[in-house]
C-alpha cells in the first residue's frame, strides 16, 4: 500500500515537472482548481520552454516501462494525435535512453556462464537500439554469424511490479466507483496485461515464441523472421540472427527504393490475417520499431519481423465469432452483428435486438465507401464504446490484444498507403477462411488432425471391442434377472388379489373366535371355549398358513 501510494505521488510530481497540464483543458475547471493547478506547477516554469510533445516523451520515459509501452501504442495513432506529439511519441520505439554497456556484458556473462571474450568473437558495449525492458547490442559469434544480443534492463522487474500494483489499485476504484466497472472488467483487463508484460522479462519465452512465428512463416514470401541461437539463450540474455532492412517508418527511404507501398500494406493487413485465423497465433506489439522491411524486390516487399514478446492468440469459437462479426460488418448485416453479440454473451440476453441493430448501423454505416484515409478507425472504436455502454457490452479482456494490434496496423496502413481499404483487402481473406471451415478441406484437416491419437488407439481395439461385448453380455443378464423379479412380483400380486376373500373370511374368523369367549357365554362355558378354538386355528390358517 505504501509502495502505491509513493508511486502515485512520483506520477502526480511528474505530471506538475513536465508541465503536463498543457494537456487539460483548464477553461472547463473551477476558477479556485485553476488557481490551485497554477501555484503547484510553477515549479515546472522552465520545463514548460520545450515544446509539448517533448514534454510528454520525457515524463513517460521518467515513470518507466508500463508507460512508456502505453506511449508507443499512442505513437501508431497518428490520425489521433497532431503531428508535433506523434514525432516525439515515436522515439519511444528504439529511442529510450540506454543503460551502461559494461552492465549489459556482465549480465551477459552472468547468465551465459562464461566471458564475453570467449563467447563471442566481438562484443559491442555500445548499444544499437534501447527499448523499455531491454537494449540490443552488435555481436559476432566465433563460428561467423553477424547477431545481435538482447540484454533485459537490471533491476526492472520491481519498477513493473510497482507499476502494475498501481494499476490494479486503479481498476479497483473504477470498479468500485464507475458505473461501468462492472461492464468494462479493468481487474481482468489489468490482469491480463501484467501476465503480457511479465512474459517479456523472460527471454526464453520470447526465444520459443519467435521460432514458433518462424515456423509459421518457414519459405513465406510474405513475412521472414530471423534465426534464434538457442545455446546463447536464457532468461535475462537472447541471441538472434542480425537481419538487415529498412525501419517500416521510414518513408522516404521505402520510396526512395521504389517500394510498392500499396502492395506493401496491403501484405501487412494479410500477415495480420492469416496469423489471427489459420495460425491462432499473432505477433501483438507490431509497432514500427519491432518492423523491417526486404527491399531486395521492390514489387513484392517482404516483411521482417523481431521482438516477439507479445504474442497473441485466440481458440476456435473466439476465431469463428471474430470472423462472422467481421463479415457481417463488410456485408452491413447489422442485424447479424446484433444477433452474434447476444448469443455470445456479450451483452445481456434480454437485449432488444432491433434496438442494438439500430445503434450500430448509426456507428458502422458512415465508414463504408470510404478509403482508409477518410476512416478514423479511433472514432469507429468511440462510437461502439458509447454504443457498449448503453447495452452493457462488457470489455472481453481475450480479445484486448487483439484489439491493440489492429489499431497498430491501421496505424502502420495510414503511414504506408493511405489510400488502402483496410476492410476491401481483408474480406476476401476472411471469406476463404470462413469456407475453409465447413467444407470438404477442413473434414479432411480434422482426419489428418486426429489420424495420430486413432494410429495410437488401434493395437487397443481387440480389448476394447471384447470389453464392450463383455459389458453387453452383463447388461442382457441384469435385464433378464430383473425381467425375471418383476414377473415374480407380479405373480405374487395376482395371488395375493385370489387369497383376499380368504383372508377376508380368517380375519372374521378371529373375530368370532373373541365373541364367543365373552362372560355372557360363560353358561356354555364348554361349547364356547371348543368354537373359539376352531374358529382360531382357522383363522391363524387362512391369514399365516395358506398361501
Amino acid at each position: 500500500m505504501w509502495r502505491t501510494a509513493t508511486r502515485f505521488v512520483r506520477i502526480g510530481w511528474t505530471l506538475l515537472r513536465y508541465r503536463l497540464d498543457a494537456f487539460i483543458p483548464f477553461e472547463r475547471l473551477p476558477w479556485f482548481i485553476r488557481l490551485t493547478l497554477g501555484l503547484l506547477l510553477q515549479p515546472g516554469r522552465q520545463r514548460a520552454l520545450k515544446n509539448r510533445g517533448e514534454r510528454l516523451r520525457l515524463a513517460l520515459e521518467s515513470l518507466g516501462p508500463v508507460f512508456v509501452k502505453f506511449g508507443q501504442i499512442l505513437s501508431t495513432r497518428r490520425d489521433l494525435l497532431p503531428d508535433d506529439i506523434a514525432d516525439e511519441l515515436a522515439k519511444l520505439q528504439d529511442k529510450v535512453p540506454p543503460f551502461d554497456g559494461e552492465i549489459a556484458k556482465r549480465i551477459v556473462e552472468k547468465d551465459l556462464g562464461a566471458s564475453v571474450e570467449d563467447l563471442f568473437a566481438s562484443f559491442d558495449t555500445k548499444p544499437l537500439a534501447s527499448a523499455s525492458i531491454a537494449q540490443v547490442h552488435t555481436a559476432t559469434l566465433k563460428t561467423g554469424e553477424a547477431v545481435v544480443v538482447k540484454v533485459i534492463r537490471p533491476n526492472i522487474e520491481k519498477t513493473i511490479r510497482q507499476d502494475i500494483g498501481l494499476l490494479y489499485a486503479l481498476a479497483h476504484l473504477v470498479k468500485k466507483i464507475s458505473a461501468d466497472g462492472r461492464r468494462l472488467r479493468p481487474v481482468e483487463v489489468v490482469r491480463d496485461y501484467e501476465y503480457t508484460i511479465l512474459d517479456e522479462l523472460d527471454l526464453t519465452k520470447e526465444s520459443a515464441n519467435t521460432g514458433l512465428l518462424q515456423r509459421n512463416f518457414t519459405n513465406s514470401d510474405l513475412l521472414y523472421v530471423p534465426q534464434v541461437y538457442w545455446d546463447y539463450c536464457r532468461r535475462n540474455v537472447m541471441v538472434i540472427e542480425r537481419i538487415s532492412g529498412v525501419p517500416v517508418a521510414d518513408i522516404q527511404t521505402l520510396h526512395d527504393r521504389n517500394v510498392n507501398m500499396k502492395c506493401l500494406a496491403e501484405r501487412g493487413v494479410e500477415i495480420f490475417f492469416t496469423q489471427v485465423f489459420s495460425h491462432s497465433f499473432f505477433h501483438a506489439d507490431m509497432h514500427p520499431g519491432n518492423i523491417f522491411v526486404d527491399t531486395s524486390n521492390p514489387d513484392k516487399p517482404k516483411y521482417i519481423a523481431i521482438d516477439c514478446a507479445i504474442m497473441g492468440s485466440l481458440d476456435d469459437e473466439d476465431k469463428h465469432y471474430l470472423a462472422r462479426n467481421l463479415l457481417a460488418f463488410f456485408q452491413r448485416d447489422y442485424r447479424m452483428v446484433a444477433e452474434l453479440h447476444v448469443a455470445s454473451g456479450w451483452v445481456p440476453k434480454g437485449t432488444p435486438v432491433h434496438a442494438f441493430e439500430s445503434a450500430i448501423r448509426s456507428v458502422c454505416e458512415p465508414m463504408f465507401a470510404k478509403p482508409l484515409k477518410d476512416i478514423s478507425f479511433g472514432q469507429v472504436l468511440l462510437g461502439l464504446f458509447q454504443t457498449a455502454r448503453r447495452f452493457n457490452m462488457e470489455v472481453q479482456p481475450q480479445l484486448v490484444l487483439l484489439e491493440k494490434t489492429l489499431l497498430n496496423i491501421e496505424g502502420l496502413g495510414r503511414q504506408l498507403y493511405p489510400d488502402l481499404d483496410l476492410w476491401v483487402t481483408a474480406k476476401p481473406f476472411l471469406e476463404r477462411w470462413m469456407n475453409e471451415q465447413v467444407g470438404p478441406k477442413r473434414v479432411f484437416q480434422e482426419i489428418k488432425k486426429q489420424a495420430p491419437e486413432w494410429a495410437g488407439q488401434l493395437p487397443q481395439l481387440p480389448n476394447l471391442a471384447f470389453s464392450a461385448l463383455q459389458h453387453v453380455a452383463k447388461q442382457e443378464e441384469r435385464m433378464a434377472a430383473q425381467t425375471e423379479a418383476i414377473e415374480s412380483l407380479r405373480k405374487e400380486l395376482r395371488r395375493g388379489r385370489h387369497n383376499t376373500p380368504f383372508k377376508l373370511l380368517g380375519v372374521i374368523s378371529l373375530g368370532a373366535a373373541w365373541i364367543s369367549t365373552d362372560p355372557t357365554m360363560l353358561e356354555h362355558l364348554a361349547t364356547a371355549d371348543l368354537l373359539s378354538l376352531v374358529l382360531f386355528v382357522f383363522g391363524v390358517y387362512l391369514l399365516v398358513l395358506k398361501p
